[in-house]
């Protein structure tokens, strides 16, 4: 007989609250299947989830969750080193003063009862066990989650303290725009105003990548000055959650000279929030020196982001479609630059030559030869990309060029430690190797294949060689020792056996198919056996 299933395994927890979560594996746990997971069904249940993706420290999660201003931290861990992981994470929690945030837990069978008794005696609200999994099910092990971390807002941000040092002040006043409860005129106005650029582009183009490429060159070129990051997500029209997944390609943010905050659209079809014009102005009030706005992927007549910024960039790749289709992209009348990401990708050359034209087009440029227009190929995934370096020195020459009239001089510095794009600034166009690159697994897995094959050939020669000193030893032959050679003179004595003969030539045979490096190892072998 069918037995039906408590409501709990079916019904989702109904939140009252915004609810954000930081979710993510543990360091050196490479297994991120069950965080999915979770993260799925949070967000499924409409909360918003800044996720880290595997092998993540304390540190980064926890200068997340502050920069964030979340509710609740999800970690899994199946690496064996949970107690040492989960108590460092509560201590530096409550050393930031951010001791409120829940923190949850699993790693399935790897983390015993005693320990699990351990770590919520130390601080850690829940973990999850084989045994909540039968009781509880999936989705009543999130609803338990929510449940506790669904709570009115926190405290109000101390704007006395609004500065780069204090990113949870910062945060916290993000919330507060978001929620509506930040009145405009508590902000306290900086000297300067950051330059606030804006990055917009298509779904899938690599904006996150880039962002961070750049914000790694710019903090290496002038190290002594702050970047914001307002990246912009969109809400889930049936759910009302949000995958806040920008963190995940982002290396270069884990500095005291950077802040980063995600922010959902809580909207539908919308590629920015409307808490984005005053999120904008705290962290300007914070007194960043460069503003850096990611928009959600937006469609070809999204371009509200120009409203809101001092220049803008547009990203996208050569999977446009016909030429014509690029008439339909209003951010090519208004991008200050324009980038061609995944410029290995087959076709990007004919790409960045029809977005030039367009561009030559619809900003009239037609004084100007058309490889000098702002368009950029770059690899972001590729280290160093002259692309992206190029791109990066055409960025600061917009900014001196467009910058606010109180902006900082610091960007106008004409030095830069990195290098300058080559005769043709803009038209340059970063090298690649297209027909190297291509196919590059299979000729991995060739290499692999074939090096298999000389080791079983060169494990066969040694074979035989061991054979014949065997035979000879045998007939009582004087055999070389530790793989020792014959001279020419042995091999051919005339009074020797015309076995003991041939079984000499094989033996020495098989050992000259040796490579001197095999060779060598099999001389060495007893004495390695000696010094082990």
């Amino acid at each position: 007989m069918a037995i039906a299933a408590p409501s709990s395994f079916t019904t989702s927890y109904q939140l009252t609250h915004p609810i954000r979560f930081v979710t993510a594996a543990a360091l050196f746990d490479g297994h991120d299947a069950a965080i999915n997971i979770v993260r799925r069904l949070l967000q499924a249940a409409g909360a918003e989830v800044i996720h880290l993706g595997h092998n993540r420290s304390v540190d980064e999660i926890v200068s997340t969750a502050i920069a964030e201003d979340v509710q609740g931290i999800a970690i899994s861990s199946y690496q064996g080193g949970h107690l040492e992981f989960f108590k460092y994470l509560i201590d530096r929690l409550r050393a930031s003063g951010y001791g409120s945030v829940r923190v949850y837990g699993g790693g399935g069978g790897v983390i015993v009862p005693e320990e699990i008794a351990e770590l919520e005696t130390y601080g850690v609200a829940k973990i999850f066990s084989p045994e909540d999994g039968r009781v509880m099910g999936l989705q009543g092990m999130i609803d338990h989650m929510l449940r506790e971390c669904d709570l009115p807002l926190a405290a109000p941000p101390d704007f006395g303290r609004l500065q780069v040092s204090e990113t949870g002040n910062i945060g916290r006043a993000i919330t507060y725009v978001e929620a509506g409860r930040l009145n405009p005129d508590e902000l306290p106005r900086p000297a300067t105003s950051g330059v606030v650029l804006g990055i917009t582009g298509t779904g899938g183009a690599g904006k996150s990548s880039l962002v961070d490429e750049l914000v790694r060159r710019f903090l290496a070129d002038q190290p002594t000055k702050t970047v914001a990051i307002l990246s912009v997500d969109p809400t889930q029209r049936r759910t009302g959650g949000a995958l806040l997944g920008d963190r995940i390609r982002m290396n270069a943010i884990y500095r005291p000279q950077v802040y980063m905050r995600s922010l959902a659209t809580r909207a539908a079809n919308v590629a920015i929030s409307n808490a984005l014009p005053l999120a904008i102005r705290v962290v300007q009030a914070a007194g960043y020196d460069l503003v850096m706005v990611e928009t959600a992927g937006i469609g070809q007549a999204d371009s509200a982001i120009v409203d809101l910024t001092d220049l803008n960039l547009y990203v996208m790749t050569s999977d446009y479609g016909a030429a014509s289709q690029l008439e339909k992209i209003d951010m090519l009348s208004h991008a200050d630059l324009i980038v061609i990401n995944k410029f290995d990708k087959r076709g990007a050359a004919d790409a960045l030559r029809d977005v030039r034209k367009q561009i030559q087009r619809v900003q009239r440029h037609f004084g100007e030869p058309i490889e000098n227009m702002p368009v950029f190929g770059t690899i972001a995934s590729q280290f160093n990309d002259a692309g992206v370096n190029q791109l990066y020195q055409a960025l600061l020459a917009v900014i001196r060029q467009k910058a606010p009239i109180d902006y900082p001089v610091m960007l106008a510095a004409p030095s830069s430690e990195l290098p300058y794009p080559p005769a043709g600034g803009a038209a340059a166009v970063p090298s690649t190797s297209l027909p190297q690159h291509s196919h590059y697994l299979s000729r991995i897995a060739e290499t692999i294949r074939s090096y298999r094959q000389r080791v079983q050939q060169q494990a066969e020669r040694a074979r035989v060689a061991y054979g014949c000193a065997l035979a000879l030893q045998a007939l009582q032959d004087n055999v070389p020792a530790m793989a020792g050679l014959y001279t020419p003179e042995q091999l051919v004595e005339p009074s020797l056996d015309p076995a003991v003969r041939t079984l000499r030539q094989r033996y020495q045979a098989a050992l000259l198919d040796l490579t001197s490096l095999n060779l060598a190892l099999l001389q060495r072998w007893e004495a390695q056996v000696e010094a082990y």
